[in-house]
C-alpha cells in the first residue's frame, strides 16, 4: 500500500543568498501493507508531520522515492496529487477541518462535488456515509452546533465518503477527550476491520498508538524502529 524508500527532507530558511539549511527527515525507509494499522509516534520536532506531509503530496521531497497503491507519487505535479488524493486518500485532521458556514452534510458531500458525481448520487452516499458515522440526524448541523467527537465523525464520514483504500490521520485524537478518544479509535479499529481500509496514524500519544498492528518511531528525523521494507 506504501513504500517509503531513501526519502529525506530539508527545508530553506532565510533569505535568497542567506539562506540556512535546516534538515528535517533522513534516509527514511519503511512499507505499510493493504489493510493495516500502523501508527507513526514521535516527539514534537521528529518528523512525522513532514512525513505525512510528504505522504499526502502537500510538499515534494528533496530526495527519494513514496509509492502508493503501486503508483510513484513523488515526481506528482500538485495538479496530478490532487487527482490522486481524491481518488485514493482519506484524511482525519487533529482541529477537524471542518467549513464552519457548511453543514455535517455539505462537509461530507464536498469530496463528492469535487469528483463530479451527479447530485442523486451525491445525496444518497452523503446520508448513507453520515449514518455509517452515527450521525443521521445531525446532517443539517453546522460543526459549531455539535460536540468536538461529533465533529471528528464529520470529519471521518468525509475522509470514508469516497470509499478510498487509505486513510492518513493526522493526531485524530488530539481535540478530544480520553472517554471521546476511546469511541473514536474503537471505531476506527471498527473500520478498518469490517472494511479494510489501511490507517497510517501520526501520534505523539503510545496509548494511541497501541490501535496498531505496528508503529514506526521517528527521532530527530531518523527512524529508530519498525521500518523493515516487506
Amino acid at each position: 500500500m506504501i513504500t517509503v524508500k531513501n526519502l529525506s527532507h530539508h527545508f530553506e530558511m532565510g533569505k535568497k543568498g542567506q539562506k540556512t539549511i535546516l534538515p528535517v527527515l533522513h534516509d527514511i525507509n519503511f512499507s505499510v501493507e493493504a489493510g493495516e494499522v500502523v501508527a507513526i509516534i514521535g516527539r514534537s520536532g521528529s518528523g512525522k508531520s513532514t512525513l505525512l506531509n510528504l505522504i499526502s503530496g502537500f510538499i515534494r521531497p528533496v530526495s527519494g522515492q513514496i509509492i502508493i497503491n503501486h503508483t510513484e507519487v513523488s515526481t506528482f505535479t500538485e495538479a496530478q496529487f490532487a487527482d490522486f488524493r481524491l481518488d485514493q486518500l482519506g484524511f482525519i485532521f487533529q482541529n477537524f477541518q471542518l467549513i464552519p458556514s457548511m453543514t455535517a452534510y455539505q462537509n461530507v458531500e464536498l469530496p463528492l462535488i469535487l469528483k463530479g458525481m451527479p447530485e442523486k448520487d451525491r445525496q444518497a452516499l452523503t446520508k448513507q456515509t453520515l449514518a455509517r458515522v452515527g450521525l443521521g440526524q445531525f446532517h443539517n448541523h453546522y460543526p459549531s452546533e455539535l460536540s468536538g467527537g461529533q465533529q471528528q465523525r464529520v470529519s471521518i464520514a468525509r475522509a470514508l465518503v469516497l470509499n478510498p483504500p487509505l486513510i492518513l490521520a493526522d493526531e485524530p485524537t488530539g481535540s478530544l477527550d480520553s472517554e471521546t478518544e476511546a469511541s473514536l479509535l474503537d471505531f476506527i479499529k471498527q473500520l478498518n476491520q469490517e472494511l479494510g481500509i489501511t490507517f497510517l496514524i501520526i501520534t505523539h500519544d503510545k496509548e494511541v498508538a497501541k490501535i496498531g498492528n505496528r508503529t514506526i518511531e521517528l527521532q530527530d528525523g531518523k527512524l529508530i524502529e519498525g521500518g523493515q521494507l516487506s
